[in-house]
């Protein structure tokens, strides 16, 4: 459960519905080519045994109560790099804005792969 503050008051959001949530915001995104494991265990887990694989998709809250969250994909080769990451931000933050009725969110993008 993630707790967020609104100007209306506290809203709780299970982290289930906000993963789903970006993951399908982040898979529809151009040039992006997957998800990739956040740590070099995941990378393993999701080899050894592929139905208890986790995503890349990290979500937490800050001191400040800010969301947080840290994805890490793979891009399609020949695309731009800088335009993809500042792309998937825009679009994961304003989809949890929209969903969650909360402004106050930071997305960090970790380009971890290149696909051809």
């Amino acid at each position: 459960m993630i707790k967020l503050e609104n100007h209306i008051g506290n809203i709780v959001v299970t982290e289930n519905y906000l993963k789903q949530l970006v993951e399908h915001t982040v898979r529809n995104c151009f040039g992006v080519a997957g998800i990739c494991p956040a740590t070099p265990f995941d990378a393993l887990l999701s080899r050894i045994c592929p139905k208890y694989s986790r995503n890349g998709i990290i979500l937490y809250t800050d001191k400040n109560g800010i969301l947080v969250i840290d994805l890490h994909i793979a891009v399609a080769f020949g695309t731009n790099i800088n335009t993809i990451a500042k792309s998937v931000a825009h679009k994961v933050k304003f989809a949890v804005s929209q969903s969650v009725r909360n402004s106050k969110c930071r997305v960090n993008v970790f380009i971890d792969d290149i696909k051809s």
